[in-house]
């Protein structure tokens, strides 16, 4: 089987299990205070419209990126695993904390450990290394800024949303938290 195959599979299991965390994860409001603000729904549609827009240039557009070189299908598998664990590792953190939509449980609290105790939103930034491998494995630079912009712009707007959240839910705590650590990559941003 080649690296391109590999990475379709690899890619249809990310989104089916996307798909499972808005089943299985969504908090209804009998079971949290639900704070979301329509930021699931703008970034769903930021995903999906960013997916269909690289998906379609990239299929009617030569491949840009360093001549179109194979091994950029390699790096953008390695990219997708790679975030792929980093997205994965944070939702096991959280456990049942985590969940689709911006929701505040009564028995959560502000989680440092793991990959929380160097930035606030690891789950977004492993997302966004999934969104790069696309426009990494598409081998086209507009399809990379199609795949970066558009749901970077939603999580931008979500974590927004989640961190005015929290900063209600927590006060202080999340206050001083959000001083020693970063939202995406650490020492960064």
């Amino acid at each position: 089987m080649n690296t391109s195959k590999v990475f379709e599979y690899v890619c249809w299991a990310w989104c089916g299990s996307e798909l499972l965390l808005q089943i299985v994860t969504r908090t209804s409001r009998s079971t949290g205070t639900v704070k979301d603000r329509g930021s699931l729904l703008i970034l769903v549609g930021a995903i999906w419209a960013s997916f269909w827009w690289a998906g379609w240039y990239g299929a009617t557009h030569a491949r840009t990126m360093f001549g179109g070189a194979p091994w950029l299908i390699t790096a953008g598998l390695v990219l997708l695993l790679v975030g792929l664990a980093i997205r994965w590792t944070a939702i096991l953190t959280l456990g049942t904390s985590f969940s689709v939509n911006v929701a505040i449980h009564a028995t959560q609290t502000v989680r440092k450990t793991g990959l929380y105790r160097w930035m606030r939103h690891p789950s977004y930034t492993g997302a966004i290394l999934c969104f790069a491998s696309v426009g990494v494995e598409e081998r086209n630079w507009v399809c990379l800024a199609i795949m970066l912009v558009l749901p970077t712009a939603g999580l931008i707007y979500r974590i927004h949303v989640e961190e005015r959240a929290l900063t209600e839910a927590f006060g202080q705590e999340y206050t001083e938290y959000s001083k020693v650590t970063k939202r995406l990559v650490p020492g960064v941003y």
